[in-house]
């Protein structure tokens, strides 16, 4: 079974997200992940949302996903993460 990692976020410095984006990338292909879709939040329709985006990352099984998580090369992007924004990542087990 595949797994979905959601990443919601409020972008905190822009420049330092462009720089955690394109440290980050990387090591999600790496693990067999591929990103398949990115978007700005525009309104909840039931409920509240409260983060300004989201990106969806496909990954082989749940394990890849928490392996890729806790990879080092992963690991070394944690602080620019951190300071570019702030962020809930979500994993889910799909069919």
């Amino acid at each position: 079974m595949t797994a979905l990692l959601v990443a919601r976020f409020d972008v905190k410095n822009a420049e330092k997200m462009e720089a955690y984006a394109s440290a980050a990338g990387p090591t999600v292909s790496a693990h067999g992940g591929e990103f398949v879709a990115m978007g700005q939040n525009v309104g909840a329709l039931v409920g509240e949302d409260d983060k300004q985006g989201v990106a969806m990352v496909r990954f082989p099984d749940v394990l890849s996903a928490k392996t890729w998580f806790s990879s080092p090369e992963y690991m070394a992007c944690k602080s620019l993460r951190e300071a570019a924004a702030d962020m809930q990542f979500t994993l889910y087990q799909t069919e």
